[in-house]
């Protein structure tokens, strides 16, 4: 399995880790991950998985040896001006952040009052992960996603700001990824003609891409139109 076939879904990885025990730690769930068994080969089928992306989340951490959150916040949150964009949100700010769902009843990792989550990650994966994965637990603002928008139209700078990536990252990660032979469309990381790009609605063109949220979020970028549109 490489980096490619995480970022695609076709690693052959079921959905997600087993939830049915009590584990806790964000090494506990990538022990987890590296004892999962493949369903497929890689490439054989697309099936979405959020142990894929929480993986992509610890090489993140091996390669640059900060952990993803942190990466996250030097490396693209602060030069983008994303000032409201953060894992873990802290206390202070949870009056502006919109509940999810209600607390399982005897879920220790919602924390000791948290009867509905709010400032909390819904996933459950991701709350014993402590909030920070690849997969959720990013809270954020439509201003902040604006920003992080523009800088995709504009080829990985955002203005004259900044460049948090390069134009030939952006152009590879927003081009339909192999392989062909599958029916659903991804770029790397990104959604683009798959059974989850219902939001893209009718009016936006072959090229554009984006991704949707599990609590009904969405963010979509057509570089032809030189629009986005974000909901969340």
């Amino acid at each position: 399995t490489t980096i490619r076939h995480l970022l695609t879904h076709t690693s052959g990885l079921r959905p997600d880790v087993d939830l049915t025990f009590a584990w806790s730690g964000y090494d506990e769930a990538i022990r987890l991950a590296c004892e999962e068994i493949p369903l497929a080969a890689p490439d054989a089928r697309f099936v979405y998985s959020d142990i894929n992306f929480f993986v992509l989340g610890d090489v993140v951490r091996r390669v640059s040896g900060l952990p993803l959150d942190q990466f996250a916040k030097t490396r693209v949150f602060e030069p983008l001006g994303m000032i409201d964009t953060t894992f873990n949100p802290p206390e202070s700010v949870r009056g502006r952040i919109a509940p999810t769902e209600a607390c399982s009843p005897g879920d220790t990792s919602c924390g000791a009052s948290a009867a509905m989550l709010r400032g909390i990650v819904h996933d459950p994966t991701a709350r014993r992960m402590g909030g920070v994965a690849g997969h959720a637990g990013l809270f954020t603002t439509a201003a902040d996603l604006s920003r992080f928008a523009g800088m995709l139209l504009g080829g990985g700078q955002l203005g004259g700001g900044p460049r948090v990536l390069s134009p030939m990252t952006v152009a590879r990660m927003t081009s339909p990824a192999p392989p062909s032979a599958l029916v659903s469309v991804r770029g790397l990381g990104w959604d683009m003609d798959s059974a989850y790009s219902s939001n893209r609605g009718e009016l936006m063109r072959p090229g554009s891409f984006g991704h949707t949220g599990f609590t009904g979020t969405s963010i979509w970028v057509d570089p032809q139109s030189d629009l986005f549109v974000v909901f969340l």
